[in-house]
């Protein structure tokens, strides 16, 4: 599902570097030059996550900030990045205390903000909806807090990269998946879409969970894009 943000920030250019760059990670970006409208905006067409600068011409960013965590209901619980050119640390100790999800000084990497925009909307959807501390398949029984998988009563042997990895598989059962989504979702940020090591992986998780390794019934290949683990099993 594409994800709406709301870029306010008073510098055109960069908004519009900024908007073309998420783009092509599938974002679509509205953009604001100014406090005011920035808020009216938001509240016309509520966005998943607001960029916010802390200089804008009418009001700061802390302002703004302030007025959207005041807004009423689902509007005041939207993420919002902010950015800033200023290098005094007790900005961004008054930015997060007055509701900021996270930070990032201007001049910035676009891949880092990618990776920031992503680790908030995260966070986001987590903090949403409460994860499972046990995911049941079956005789299959994953244990987040424990750390364990097991078998019909009997403790699988899984490097702790290779339960994360079945985690991120388990918790979007029936969906394929591409490697680069799996590895994405274990390390949040894109890796090589050619990195063939997560072949090795599922192979010992397989080998692991399976009753059969070579005729897998929970983690199926999807050839020619990624795995998916099934949702009915034993």
């Amino acid at each position: 599902m594409t994800q709406h943000l709301l870029m306010i920030e008073d510098d055109t250019r960069l908004a519009q570097m900024v908007s073309e760059y998420l783009a092509q990670s599938g974002f679509v970006v509205g953009h604001a030059g100014d406090g005011q409208t920035g808020l009216t905006d938001l509240q016309s067409d509520p966005p998943d996550l607001v960029i916010l600068d802390l200089m804008l011409p009418d009001m700061d960013g802390l302002e703004v900030c302030r007025r959207i965590r005041s807004l009423p209901g689902a509007l005041a619980q939207i993420p919002v990045l902010m950015l800033t050119a200023k290098g005094d640390p007790m900005d961004r100790i008054i930015g997060l205390e007055i509701g900021a999800d996270d930070y990032l000084p201007k001049p910035f990497e676009p891949r880092e903000l990618l990776a920031r925009i992503r680790a908030v909307l995260r966070r986001h959807v987590e903090g949403a909806h409460p994860v499972q501390t046990q995911l049941r398949f079956g005789t299959l029984e994953i244990d987040r807090d424990a750390r364990s998988v097991s078998v019909a009563g009997q403790l699988c042997d899984l490097t702790s990269y290779q339960f994360d990895l079945l985690v991120a598989l388990a918790e979007r059962a029936g969906r394929v998946l591409t490697r680069d989504q799996i590895m994405e979702a274990v390390r949040g940020r894109e890796l090589d879409a050619f990195d063939r090591s997560i072949d090795v992986h599922m192979g010992r998780i397989r080998a692991a969970i399976e009753l059969d390794a070579k005729d897998p019934k929970r983690i199926l290949t999807v050839r020619g894009v990624g795995y998916v683990f099934a949702r009915q099993q034993d």
